[in-house]
């Protein structure tokens, strides 16, 4: 009996995977479709449009009368630019009667010039302020021409010329 009951006993082993070297999983596959985006300049991308656009070869009567339209719009659009470039001559402001700037106009406007070191005094600015004030300011925005010169002791003066 002993031999009947080992028959019978036999080992049973569980159905394991075989070991074997780790796969990664399958990636899905992307449902994004590629964009349509061009590097190229404006302009580049423009002229590439329109030769893509344009048929391949015209008669030459057609070819004219495209050139023909083309040239019309083109004016159209250039008298259009042209209405809109126009724009009212710069309007010199007047300054609120306690301002900054009109301390700074004061001073300039005497007929002895302004020093740097007065204007400093006057407006609590820096020399970089004031320098920046009647160039961009007064020269530049304004359209006052601002003599600008040094005194015999080494100081900045300004004054608007004309006056």
């Amino acid at each position: 009996m002993n031999s009947s009951t080992e028959t019978t006993a036999t080992t049973t082993t569980a159905a394991v995977a075989e070991q074997g070297a780790p796969v990664a999983p399958k990636e899905a596959t992307s449902t994004r479709k590629a964009g349509t985006r061009q590097t190229a300049p404006k302009g580049r991308k423009r002229a590439a449009t329109e030769a893509a656009t344009a048929p391949a070869k015209a008669p030459k009567a057609a070819k004219g009368a495209r050139k023909a339209a083309k040239g019309a719009t083109a004016k159209a659009k250039a008298t259009k630019r042209a209405a809109t470039a126009k724009k009212p001559a710069r309007a010199t402001t007047v300054p609120c009667e306690f301002s900054k700037k009109a301390i700074v106009l004061d001073l300039l406007e005497r007929k002895a010039s302004a020093t740097m070191a007065e204007i400093m005094e006057a407006t609590d600015w820096q020399a970089h302020s004031v320098r920046g004030f009647v160039s961009g300011m007064l020269g530049k925005r304004m359209g006052l021409k601002v003599d600008s010169t040094k005194s015999d002791a080494g100081e900045r003066c300004y004054k608007i010329a004309g006056k």
